[in-house]
């Protein structure tokens, strides 16, 4: 394959945007001196000046990822095959030569907090021992949490970010779609107050540091989130995330949605989460065509009236609905151009629910911030993962995760056919 040569940038770590939380003290490893991208992008359409290549083709599927500063990569695999994939370039042609697989338990979220890699099976966080030059741990995981609920239900995965001061915020996704007396039943009321709440739907926090803990020993940190996969530290160490939004507003309620509404509502709420922040689900949803917070027809809305839904925390950024937000990050590197620094990437593993519009997302989308958040500025960065049948069973690739290397190289996992991808900027 003929690949086009693009010159990698060195990086420093000092000077960068107030946004950027947990950037290393020391300067990141250097990259190769060139790196030869896909003479097709590895398939994806990028904005002028990038290039991307395949970086590594896994058995499994590849669900969040996190880059060490040597440039390791490590990707936790859901489903039978589970465990997680460590890959390395050890020639420095920017592409992964070394694979290694560790882990029996599949899960979604993965993170690198004191040299110790964590991961997230469906029912808790293990922390893998692992020495720096090494892509294996040296010993069995220890269990930081065990019990968490979701295994067996709806939006059991797990994802995981863990802040400088060792506590560890983990979504635990709402097991329904609105809280329905009857689930996914036409006209079925909500459940009031919903009992999913109580455990679910929501953030947790728990100490990082602290193996044998369980539910009892974490503390909710927000709650009213259907689920949030897609969730990182940005601003200053501040909590974000994007929450998949309820589904089927036309087909459980024909009488207020129609079916071209149901395409657009909810949106995907890109959110600022603090502490105590009840964000609305089940009673409420953010409805980008009236561009506020309505009370769900489950509990009595009319697509219009907003009711309790005055008192919910409503997003920083309203995003497409039904995309599917799976994965979050935000840019703490300098091989980018300067509007890129401090922003967020966020990977949508696609609709399965917009028609009779077409099928949306299978892609990465670029959200520029400034001091305050977001800018109200967001583009389609990365697409073409899918192919040429956007629909869940018909992609050919499906985003999942999205990480920054050391270099600045943004890597992003997909779930449908393990492959992860490196893009760049060639600068020309």
């Amino acid at each position: 394959m003929v690949r086009r040569p693009i010159t990698a940038f060195v990086l420093a770590t000092s000077g960068l945007v107030a946004l950027v939380a947990l950037v290393p003290d020391s300067a990141p490893a250097a990259p190769p001196a060139a790196i030869e991208c896909d003479a097709d992008n590895a398939g994806l359409t990028l904005p002028e000046g990038f290039c991307a290549l395949v970086f590594a083709d896994i058995e499994g599927r590849g669900r969040h990822l996190t880059v060490r500063q040597n440039g390791d990569v490590f990707v936790a695999l859901r489903g039978r095959s589970g465990g997680v994939a460590a890959l390395r370039d050890s020639d420095g042609d920017g592409r992964a030569d070394v694979l290694e697989r560790f882990g029996e338990r599949g899960g979604t979220g993965i993170g690198i907090f004191e040299g110790a890699l964590y991961t997230a099976p469906d029912d808790g966080v293990l922390r893998y021992p692992i020495a720096a030059d090494a892509l294996t741990p040296s010993g069995p995981p220890e269990e930081i949490v065990s019990g968490l609920p979701g295994p067996r239900t709806q939006h059991a995965a797990k994802n995981i970010t863990i802040d400088e001061s060792g506590t560890m915020y983990v979504n635990i996704g709402g097991p329904s779609n609105a809280c329905q007396t009857e689930m996914r039943t036409a006209g079925s009321p909500g459940q009031d107050p919903c009992p999913q709440l109580e455990s679910r739907a929501g953030i947790w926090t728990f100490d990082a540091r602290t193996p044998g803990q369980t539910p009892a020993d974490g503390t909710r940190y927000a709650t009213g989130l259907r689920n949030t996969f897609a969730l990182a530290l940005g601003a200053n160490g501040g909590l974000w995330g994007v929450q998949h939004g309820r589904d089927g507003a036309h087909d459980l309620w024909e009488d207020v949605y129609s079916v071209e509404q149901q395409a657009e509502v909810p949106a995907e709420e890109f959110v600022s989460i603090r502490k105590g922040d009840d964000f609305g689900w089940p009673y409420c949803m953010f409805d980008p065509l009236v561009g506020k917070k309505v009370l769900n027809p489950e509990y009595g809305g009319d697509g219009t009236q907003v009711g309790r839904c005055a008192t919910a925390r409503g997003p920083a950024l309203a995003l497409p609905g039904h995309w599917a937000p799976m994965g979050l990050t935000f840019y703490h590197g300098t091989q980018f151009p300067e509007r890129f620094r401090g922003g967020a990437f966020v990977a949508f593993h696609g609709s399965w629910n917009r028609g009779p519009l077409p099928q949306g997302g299978y892609n990465v989308v670029f959200v520029e911030f400034g001091p305050g958040g977001p800018t109200g500025k967001w583009e389609v960065f990365a697409d073409g993962f899918a192919g040429d049948d956007v629909s869940p069973r018909g992609a050919e690739h499906r985003p999942a995760g999205v990480a920054v290397g050391p270099d600045g190289s943004l890597y992003v996992s997909d779930d449908t056919a393990g492959r992860i991808y490196r893009i760049l900027y060639s600068g020309s």
